[in-house]
């Protein structure tokens, strides 16, 4: 049995539909990113996952407990971190941990705990003085006192600098090393990608794409492309004189999609033999950040498909195309 699995959840408000039929599983031991739009369904199909919210329709098991009709034994087993984490600002992180256990009822190392959050050099610190980045170590090591099996991590470095989420993602990391199944919602995409084992996106209530970032990029991406900077002129002789199909961009940069490695070199050959003045060139791929915005700027049907994309992509989809 999958720590969660999930098949076509609901959750309607009047007639807003939040989570609309939405289907996944989380396996053991991975990170599972949970990404979307403000509006898009995450923090309602999390908070049913973690027993807060009541669904209208579908099938929830979470540690193999329904979470709604269980949620007391659920949540002995689940460690979480709400977006934004505080606590009491007289109390250090040792204090809150052992307050927590005492909660729980279980005996722990706080210590420990406090090495595994990296945060041991501020166990006597006040929780006022700890920095943004301390702060959300000490939540981390509170949803780990009752030794959880699952952890909810609910966006953990909002508004911390570069530094600090990135000594989150070494916490991830190491919990992730130890064996934890995490569910992880940020609206940082790169972190999505460094931590993600696997990723959900969500639009309107549904599920739009699923997979590894690598996956979702291959699938729902624009490939492999060449950029050149030039004028219009060697666009127009780069079509006329090779098969390429090339998009010129009102930024001065034409696109040329890659099928094969060799197209590259036929279209900078027929940048030089055209006696014409060219730039910086480049290939790039799509990131998780270019897919992400061309998927939650579509209409989805009631299939779950995208039917249409308003908002402009990044590259060459950005600009006017002209052939």
């Amino acid at each position: 049995m999958n720590p969660i699995e999930v098949t076509n959840l609901k959750k309607h408000y009047g007639d807003l539909k939040a989570v609309d039929g939405i289907s996944f599983t989380v396996n053991k031991g991975e990170v599972f990113g949970l990404l979307g739009p403000n509006g898009a369904g995450k923090t309602t199909t999390i908070e049913i996952l973690e027993g807060l919210r009541e669904r209208d329709g579908g099938e929830v098991s979470v540690l193999d407990h329904d979470p709604w009709k269980d949620g007391y034994r659920l949540h002995q087993k689940i460690g979480v971190i709400p977006q934004e984490f505080t606590f009491f600002e007289k109390t250090n992180p040792k204090e809150a941990i052992n307050y927590y256990a005492d909660l729980f009822n279980v005996k722990v190392d706080a210590d420990e705990i406090l090495k595994d959050v990296l945060l041991e050099d501020s166990a006597k610190t006040l929780f006022e003085n700890l920095s943004g980045g301390q702060k959300q170590k000490t939540g981390l090591a509170l949803s780990l006192v009752n030794s959880p099996d699952l952890l909810f991590l609910d966006e953990p470095t909002t508004g911390l600098d570069p530094n600090a989420r990135r000594a989150i993602w070494e916490v991830i990391r190491g919990l992730k090393a130890k064996g934890k199944t995490i569910i992880l919602t940020t609206h940082y995409l790169d972190e999505a990608e460094q931590l993600s084992d696997r990723v959900a996106i969500m639009n309107h209530g549904r599920i739009v794409a699923m997979g590894t970032t690598a996956e979702i990029i291959q699938q729902h991406g624009s490939g492999e492309r060449l950029e050149i900077q030039g004028n219009e002129k060697l666009a127009d002789y780069i079509r006329a004189n090779t098969e390429l199909q090339v998009e010129y961009c009102d930024n001065d940069v034409m696109s040329i999609p890659l099928t094969k490695k060799i197209d590259a070199l036929a279209a900078l050959a027929a940048a030089e033999q055209s006696g014409l003045d060219w730039g910086e060139i480049q290939t790039r791929r799509d990131s998780l950040d270019d897919v992400f915005i061309k998927l939650v700027s579509g209409t989805v049907n009631e299939q779950g498909e995208i039917i249409s994309a308003d908002a402009p992509q990044n590259g060459a989809s950005e600009a006017k195309r002209r052939r």
